[in-house]
């Protein structure tokens, strides 16, 4: 019995990345160009300290998990960010839900047309799994939950409603089939603000 494995989907993000690379490009291409187009400034300070000048967006994630992401701002520093997505293992495919508390404490790049904060937190995270194994006579979906853990960077625009973020999150289940079940998922996203 295995206590612990480490489930590799690496086949399924090597599908995905280029895509999203040049997704990413895209739209720093396009949010820079808006910036620098954009009439209305909304101010920030400028410092090593990140402080929104946002509060509640919502877009897309691809990775691990794919799907849409969403972020509320509690302070100038704190979020709630959640998403809704599918995950893809071997022979599994299962809905995933996860919520997490977010601080940003630093910006490591602090410009007039956008900032860089990194981003740490807590949640948690519950995911239905449908077994895929073409085996007629052992459909075996089966749920997990867990604590989740994500370490991220993100690209916020200061003069464009619009980031882009690219974070790693270690996912520990503790319920469900063959847990404990440790795992690490990575997804790059963009988020539109609606203020």
């Amino acid at each position: 019995m295995r206590l612990i494995k480490f489930t590799d989907h690496r086949h399924h993000l090597r599908r995905s990345w280029r895509f999203a690379a040049l997704f990413a490009l895209a739209l720093f291409a396009a949010g820079t160009w808006l910036d620098a187009a954009t009439a209305e400034a909304r101010p920030r300070p400028r410092s090593s300290n990140f402080a929104a000048n946002k509060t509640f967006g919502v877009g897309i994630m691809l990775g691990v998990p794919t799907g849409f992401s969403g972020k509320y701002y509690l302070s100038s520093s704190t979020a709630v960010d959640f998403g809704l997505g599918v995950v893809r293992g071997f022979g599994d495919d299962g809905l995933h839900l996860h919520a997490d508390f977010l601080w940003h404490p630093v910006s490591i790049v602090s410009a007039a047309p956008f900032e860089v904060p990194i981003y740490i937190g807590l949640g948690g995270r519950f995911a239905d799994f449908d077994d895929n194994d073409n085996n007629d006579f052992d459909d075996d979906d089966y749920v997990r939950a867990g604590a989740r853990a994500p370490l991220g960077i993100m690209l916020d625009f200061n003069n464009v409603p619009l980031d882009v973020f690219f974070e790693l999150a270690l996912v520990l289940d503790v319920v469900g089939r063959d847990v404990p079940d440790a795992d690490l998922n990575a997804a790059l996203g963009v988020r539109y603000y609606f203020y």
